[in-house]
């Protein structure tokens, strides 16, 4: 018996479908679904090209721009290795200079900056946490009901929406561009993202140790401490492990708006075009996120109970890691 060509397409569409026939009603639904899927994922396509398109004509973005001045790109790059030759043959990169620059006596802040960056960065962690952790409860609608948590929510939201350098900025009032206001906007930066963090979690906790708590007669607020918050102590510190991480990375780009820290010797070299000054002070930042990175996922590691995770192997992740988390620290 032949079939005519245009029988499948108008079938797919449902025509010619017996309703009373389950099997032919079910394929024809997967069919239905399949094809719909295909056009959605299809239109979505096309909306992030022209997405992107327009995202690419305002930045100007130009491949033959690139193209034009990557001898340029290229030849400023050198300037960062000062290079120098072995026995007047092989050449290596000169890091006598590095090294030059980082034990001069008319830089003894080198060393007290990177310091300096790493108090802003723990001691804005310190500061924000306990009002991330206050957010972060009345955040969850098992602790505040509808639509009350919202309220707090939205605080939590409207702090995150604002880079902490914009909130440098905002602080100026209280101090200046100094340590101070960029400790404060570390602080304030922490609020959102830590608290936002941790109503999420609260959401999900186990009913088990709640209804426990609530079978022995406990009033609302030990219910809360003793039945959910008991849960979280250690993703708490975990999360705030985390946090750090990132709060050093934005310590370091506080210094770029002469906010204190190491990131302004960068600047500093930066603005007078010293570029081999330039990259020993990058090593220098780039040692210190790495430490702290590794110190932070080795604790996170034993808080876990995972302390299967060696040395070696948290290094090469926290390299790979390291410009996905740069990136997303000055967002």
């Amino acid at each position: 018996m032949s079939t005519k060509p245009n029988e499948g397409l108008l079938a797919r569409f449902g025509f010619g479908v017996d309703p009373d026939d389950k099997y032919e009603a079910r394929l024809y639904r997967i069919k239905r679904n399949r094809t719909k899927n295909r056009i959605i994922w299809a239109l979505a396509l096309i909306a992030f090209l022209v997405l992107f398109e327009v995202a690419l004509e305002l930045v100007n973005f130009s491949l033959l721009e690139i193209s034009a001045y990557w001898s340029q790109f290229v030849g400023s790059l050198r300037d960062f290795f000062p290079l120098t030759s072995l026995f007047g043959v092989v050449p290596f990169v000169d890091v006598g200079q590095y090294y030059s620059f980082l034990a001069a006596h008319e830089n003894p802040s080198i060393p007290l900056a990177a310091v300096e960056t790493l108090g802003i960065a723990f001691a804005g962690t310190v500061l924000g946490a306990p009002l991330a952790l206050t957010f972060g409860v009345l955040g969850s609608e098992r602790v505040t009901p509808f639509p009350l948590n919202f309220l707090f929510r939205g605080v939590m939201s409207s702090i995150r929406s604002i880079p902490a350098l914009v909130w440098a900025l905002i602080f100026i009032p209280l101090g200046g561009l100094s340590p101070f206001t960029a400790t404060l906007a570390i602080g304030t930066d922490t609020i959102g993202n830590l608290g936002r963090l941790f109503t999420d979690a609260l959401e999900e906790v186990e009913d088990g140790p709640i209804e426990g708590v609530e079978s022995t007669g406990a009033s609302r607020p030990q219910v809360i401490l003793f039945g959910m918050l008991s849960q979280m102590v250690r993703p708490f510190i975990a999360w705030s492990m985390y946090i750090l991480e990132i709060n050093v990375r934005v310590a370091v780009t506080m210094g770029l708006i002469n906010a204190g820290g190491i990131g302004e010797i960068l600047m500093l070299q930066r603005q007078t075009r010293s570029w081999h000054n330039m990259m020993a002070t990058i090593i220098v930042i780039f040692v210190l996120v790495v430490s702290v990175e590794m110190l932070s996922q080795r604790i996170r590691s034993r808080i876990r109970g995972n302390e299967s995770t060696s040395v070696l192997r948290l290094f090469v992740r926290t390299i790979k890691q390291f410009p996905s988390k740069t990136r997303e620290a000055l967002t």
